[in-house]
C-alpha cells in the first residue's frame, strides 16, 4: 500500500470507530455492519448492498425480470417516488417491485402481487 492509501485506510478506522464504537479489526477487511444504522454506511456501499440482495433472491420469491422492470416502470411515473423510495410506506420500490408477495402500496395499486402458479 502506498503513504497516501495507507493514512486513507487509518482515517475510515478513526471514522468507523467514531461511529461503532470499537476498533476494527485491522487484519481483515471491513465487513458489513448489521446492526448499523444506513446514515452510518457509506451510501454508495449501501445501494450496492442492496442490489445485491436483490439479485440473490431466492427465484421463488423473486418476480422474473420482465415483471420487475414493469413494476419499475409503473414507479418511475409515480408522484410518490423519491430518491428510491416509496412515500407511502417507506420501502425502497426496487426490493418492493422484486418480490412475488409484494403489490403496489397505493390504494388503486399500479402493480400486484404474483401469485406462486403464475
Amino acid at each position: 500500500m502506498e503513504k497516501k492509501e495507507i493514512k486513507q485506510r487509518e482515517n475510515l478506522d478513526e471514522t468507523v470507530e467514531k461511529i461503532i464504537g470499537a476498533a476494527p479489526d485491522k487484519e481483515e477487511p471491513r465487513r458489513f455492519c448489521r446492526k448499523c444504522l444506513t446514515r452510518e454506511m457509506d451510501q454508495t456501499e449501501y445501494f450496492q448492498n442492496l442490489h445485491e440482495y436483490i439479485a440473490h433472491l431466492d427465484k421463488d420469491l423473486k418476480v422474473d425480470d420482465t415483471v420487475y422492470e414493469a413494476r419499475l416502470a409503473h414507479c418511475k411515473t409515480c408522484d410518490d417516488l423519491y430518491q428510491g423510495m416509496c412515500r407511502i410506506c417507506g420501502c425502497y420500490v426496487e426490493l418492493r417491485a422484486a418480490m412475488k408477495k409484494n403489490r403496489c402500496p397505493q390504494v388503486h395499486p399500479r402493480w400486484n402481487r404474483v401469485k406462486n402458479d403464475e
